[in-house]
C-alpha cells in the first residue's frame, strides 16, 4: 500500500490485531520486511504501522538530499495520517537514530521507545578507517583541481568505489549525500531529554554501531535498560528472533 507523504509516494503496511500502537522504523538500505518476525510474534497485542523510507522498498526516492529533520518530518506526517497517539516506537540503526530525535525533541511523544542496534552516536573510527577517509579526501582534492577537473569523473568514481562503504557505493547519488549528512549527525547532546521508558537491544558483536554506543545511550537516558544478545551482530533481533521477541514481549505489556 502507498500513501503520499512529504510529496512522495511512500510504501507502508499496517498489521496486527492488538490495541497497542507501534511505529516501526527500519535501518539504512533496509525495509519494513526486516520486522516480519517481530510482527508475527507480537501481533496479538500490537497494531504495527510501518513505512519504507524514501528510496527503500518501493518508496519513491527524494529529489534532493535529506537531513535527519526531514526523516522526522516524514514520520510525524505518517503518524498524523493514521491518528496514532502515544505509540511505542521501535527503530533499528538509522530508524533508531530517527526515533531518538523524535522522542528527544517531542516531535512525537512515544509511550515507550525501543532501540535496536541504534545509530545516533558517532562511533570512534579505527586507524584503518581514518587512513581510508584521509586518502580519499586527498585523491578527491587532486582530481577536482583545475588540471584534472574536466576529465576526472571516471577516476573519482573509481576512488569512491574503492574507499566507500558497501552501503555508500550501492546508493544513488542523492542517497549518498543523504547518508553523509546522517552519519555525521551526533545526537549525544539531546538524548538526555528523552523521558519515556526505553529499551535497548544490542548485538554483542555489532561492528556498525558497536556495543559501547549502546552503553553510552543507556547512560544518557534516565529510564532505560540495555539487553545484549550474545553472538550476534548489527541485526541482532533477526539473528536471534525468539530471544528478541521474548524481550520485547516483556517490555511491551
Amino acid at each position: 500500500m502507498f500513501i503520499n507523504l512529504c510529496g512522495l509516494e511512500i510504501e507502508y503496511c499496517v498489521q496486527g490485531e492488538g490495541d497497542i500502537p507501534v511505529i516501526l522504523l527500519h535501518g539504512w538500505g533496509s525495509s519494513f520486511e526486516v520486522y516480519s518476525g517481530i510482527i508475527r510474534a507480537l501481533s496479538d497485542r500490537c497494531r504495527f504501522y510501518a513505512l519504507n523510507f524514501p528510496g527503500c522498498g518501493n518508496s519513491q526516492i527524494m529529489p534532493s538530499p535529506w537531513t535527519l529533520d526531514d526523516y522526522c518530518g516524514l514520520v510525524k506526517e505518517f503518524a498524523k495520517a493514521f491518528n496514532i497517539e502515544s505509540p511505542v516506537i521501535i527503530g533499528h540503526s538509522h530508524g533508531g537514530r530517527t526515533a531518538l530525535k523524535l522522542a528527544a525533541e517531542k516531535i512525537i511523544e512515544p509511550s515507550k521507545l525501543v532501540l535496536l542496534d541504534s545509530a545516533g552516536i558517532i562511533p570512534k573510527k579505527s586507524f584503518k578507517q581514518k587512513f581510508r577517509a584521509k586518502s580519499f579526501k586527498a585523491i578527491k582534492r587532486v582530481l577536482l583541481s583545475p588540471p584534472f577537473k574536466n576529465r576526472s569523473k571516471a577516476l573519482l568514481d573509481k576512488a569512491r568505489a574503492h574507499y566507500g562503504s558497501a552501503d555508500y557505493n550501492a546508493a544513488k547519488p542523492v542517497l549518498r549525500q543523504t547518508m553523509v549528512s546522517l552519519v555525521n549527525t551526533d545526537l549525544t547532546d539531546i538524548i538526555p531529554k528523552i523521558d519515556c521508558p526505553t529499551l535497548l537491544i544490542w548485538g554483542e558483536n555489532d561492528t556498525d554501531t558497536p556495543l559501547y554506543c549502546g552503553k553510552k545511550i543507556e547512560s544518557l537516558i534516565k529510564d532505560s535498560g540495555l539487553c545484549v544478545i550474545k553472538n550476534t551482530g548489527h541485526f541482532s533481533f533477526c539473528e536471534k528472533p525468539y530471544e528478541a521477541a521474548a524481550i520485547l514481549r516483556s517490555f511491551i505489556k
